[in-house]
């Protein structure tokens, strides 16, 4: 199959309450940069025929929530389709519709804004069984706690190694100018941050964030129309662990193993200790950058603390965007991740470029303790 490339990405700076533009004002400057940047049309001959966009009803407040959105998209020109999950896996749709060979060039655009329901713990409670798992106050905070504790047990991580975490997210961020929170701490700072839901402290969350993000993608045979950098997604995979949480090990990293092993195979990489240099990872939670390391089989299994105080994470370049931890919207944290990636290896990331990123990782989750996992491989 043809090569699938990543030609452009535009960011909106994400920020806790963005109330003074609508969601289509966001999309639009990151319409207007891409074709900026790479002068694509929706042209009927050779330009843009398909468009994805990825939000959210809930947190849009309206059903078909991308119908409010089509004409910034470009929708009113082409044919537009949702992805309703969490946005990395749009990639993958991307690349399934330019590797068929049904489409030569594909638009993707993402927002969602967090602020705007009065809770979004109260929207991930939605996510669960109407009988049995909303009634006692389940959501993704709540189920996120309950796996902490269960890694912790595994891995004997320290609330020292979660803080260093947090201190090294912030430190990365504040060199990036579309994050959120570049505000620097210390290890006492968030060792000692009030609780909020056991043993999740407040500084282990992630902020609530508003965002938008886009990126142009095309057959490889056609990049060169738009970029003489371009960016290849060589590998993607994703899975699904149970929905209830009782049949499932909370610790296992069931569903990122099997994930990551898809994509690593669909990418050629044997060893991905040897080949990967640059990781972006969905770490809305501190605990979950060790864990999640673990199971794309960067670190040894339960050894994510050890990890840490070993500068893994400096090892392979993860999260230099800040990650989630500074501040990603929910539905879209995975393709920011994979614009930060793509930056990376296009030596575009400005004050916090890497030396020498030839392969990057990117993993997201949605559900609650990482129940469904994506994960894609770029490489230049």
């Amino acid at each position: 199959m043809r090569r699938v490339a990543i030609c452009a990405v535009a960011q909106h700076k994400i920020e806790p309450d963005i109330w003074y533009k609508r969601f289509q004002s966001m999309l639009l400057d990151i319409l207007e940069d891409i074709q900026a940047q790479t002068g694509f049309t929706f042209d009927e001959e050779k330009g843009v025929h398909d468009i994805i966009s990825n939000s959210d009803d809930f947190y849009d407040a309206r059903t078909i929530s991308n119908n409010g959105m089509t004409d910034v998209l470009g929708g009113h020109y082409r044919g537009e389709e949702k992805m309703a999950q969490e946005g990395l896996n749009g990639l993958g749709y991307a690349m399934a519709c330019i590797q068929s060979g049904h489409d030569d060039v594909i638009y993707m655009a993402a927002h969602c804004k967090e602020s705007q329901p009065e809770s979004r713990n109260m929207i991930a409670n939605l996510s669960y069984d109407p009988f049995y798992c909303r009634a006692v106050g389940l959501d993704f905070l709540s189920a996120a706690a309950l796996q902490a504790r269960a890694y912790a047990e595994k891995s004997q991580i320290t609330e020292e190694q979660l803080a260093k975490v947090v201190v090294r997210a912030r430190q990365w961020a504040a060199r990036n100018p579309y994050a959120m929170d570049g505000k620097l701490l210390d290890v006492g700072d968030v060792m000692y941050s009030p609780m909020l839901c056991d043993p999740i402290r407040t500084l282990h969350a992630y902020p609530v964030s508003d965002g938008a993000v886009g990126m142009l993608l095309c057959a490889e045979e056609r990049a060169h129309e738009f970029t003489n950098n371009p960016v290849f997604i060589t590998g993607f995979g994703n899975c699904m662990d149970s929905y209830f949480m009782g049949d499932r090990d909370l610790a296992s990293n069931f569903a990122l193993k099997k994930a990551a092993e898809r994509a690593y195979k669909r990418a050629g990489i044997k060893n991905p200790r040897k080949a990967v240099n640059c990781v972006e990872l969905s770490d809305r939670y501190a605990y979950q950058q060790p864990m999640w390391l673990e199971g794309l089989g960067l670190a040894d299994e339960g050894k994510g603390g050890q990890f840490i105080d070993e500068f893994g994470p400096a090892k392979y370049n993860v999260n230099l965007s800040g990650g989630h931890l500074a501040g990603r919207p929910t539905i879209c944290g995975g393709l920011y991740a994979a614009a930060q990636a793509a930056l990376q290896l296009m030596g575009k990331a400005g004050e916090h470029q890497a030396a020498d990123v030839s392969c990057a990782v990117v993993q997201s989750t949605m559900g609650g303790a990482g129940q469904f996992q994506t994960v894609v491989v770029l490489e230049k």
